[in-house]
């Protein structure tokens, strides 16, 4: 029996992360996001050889962003694909690619995510005769304890209870997503990866969430944003921010011979108490690594989402991570969490880095909303 081919990374890319509702992307809407950087991830492709175009896409009123997509760029012959797994669906956009490609049934897939919270449309839902508006789809049945639409309490404050994390631990993480982040950028670290976007309000070309002026004092007189509970420690400073971007990778049949990146090792995608949610990755890594037969010593990187600082700080303890192999160019906290695209910009980073180190082993992994996460391995020769 032949062997099954490879699914290998060509093209990582994405826009700079911007800051939704006031932010250079705010007047930016996200199919123009997402045919800006599929239109460059595409650059120099035969369009014969694309199969599909996988995009994750969040609070968007479900119009198939990639279709619509591969039509303005004139694929017309390119079929789209809509994936929603909360935070983690632009890791299982490029997951899903992957499976294809290694089953033998697509040769060429344009795969990752898109958000923008800045110009995504309202939602309206009929209770009891009346529309209430606006309206947001529950991730999970409510209750208590893992309030459906308050992530403070279910993923970043259950968490670092969970975990054994205090608020001066949370902080601390934080500030160092700000200062890594800062750093690559001032290094040129991001330059590779990113496509700059001309919008309304300019040439965007650089992450502008990072804040280069806080500190741990700043982040420490911040308002807990839970005060009524006793001991809260999650802050607007040791949580993600709300982001706007568009991340794609192109994942091909490593037959078509074209010059790799990297190699897709393998992934998990795993359901979880929703109370435990900013847990997930704990279970989630070990998984993937499981099957790829590596192990936890085998990873060179690591790229835990900052959703909120507790989720990579729980990882760390319960994992045993060293924390220097973890979120070296920032994450959430710094970075931002445009939550469509974060799975896949964790990826496009992931692989620009390691590449720049000299190759290696490497996951992203995340918690998502609805009590479920999710881990993808790829490698760099």
């Amino acid at each position: 029996m032949p062997e099954a081919p490879k699914a290998v990374i060509t093209a990582a890319l994405r826009t700079p992360i911007g800051t939704s509702m006031k932010g250079t992307l705010r007047d930016t809407t996200a199919y123009e996001l997402a045919e800006h950087v599929v239109r460059a991830a595409v650059d120099g492709l035969d369009p014969q050889d694309i199969d599909d175009l996988i995009l994750a896409e969040g609070h968007y009123g479900g119009g198939v962003i990639a279709r619509h997509t591969a039509v303005r760029l004139g694929l017309a012959e390119v079929p789209g694909l809509a994936v929603n797994r909360h935070c983690a669906a632009g890791l299982s956009a490029v997951q899903t690619a992957a499976a294809s490609i290694m089953a033998g049934m697509e040769r060429l897939v344009i795969a990752g995510g898109v958000q923008s919270f800045s110009t995504a449309p309202k939602s309206a839902y009929r209770v009891d005769g009346e529309w209430c508006e606006p309206w947001t789809p529950p991730t999970h049945p409510d209750r208590p304890n893992a309030p459906n639409l308050d992530m403070s309490i279910s993923v970043g404050w259950n968490t670092a209870v969970k975990a054994g994390l205090s608020r001066a631990e949370l902080d601390a993480w934080a500030l160092r997503s700000h200062q890594k982040a800062i750093q690559a950028l001032d290094e040129g670290r991001f330059k590779e990866e990113t496509v700059p976007i001309d919008t309304p309000h300019g040439t965007f070309a650089a992450d502008e969430h990072p804040r280069r002026g806080t500190s741990l004092e700043k982040l420490a007189a911040l308002r807990p944003l839970h005060p009524e509970i006793e001991g809260f420690s999650i802050t607007a400073g040791n949580a993600s921010g709300v982001n706007d971007a568009a991340a794609m990778l192109v994942v091909a049949s490593d037959r078509l011979g074209l010059p790799a990146l990297a190699t897709v090792r393998s992934w998990a995608s795993v359901g979880v108490d929703p109370a435990l949610m900013g847990l997930a990755p704990v279970t989630a890594i070990p998984k993937a690594l499981a099957r790829a037969g590596l192990s936890m010593a085998d990873v060179a990187l690591f790229e835990i989402n900052e959703a909120f600082a507790s989720v990579p700080l729980a990882a760390i303890k319960e994992l045993g991570l060293n924390e220097e192999k973890v979120n070296v160019s920032g994450s959430g906290c710094s970075l931002g969490h445009p939550v469509a695209a974060s799975g896949a910009r964790m990826l496009v980073t992931l692989v620009h880095e390691l590449h720049r180190r000299g190759g290696g082993v490497g996951v992203a992994a995340m918690c998502a909303g609805g009590g479920m996460g999710a881990a993808t391995v790829v490698e760099v020769n």
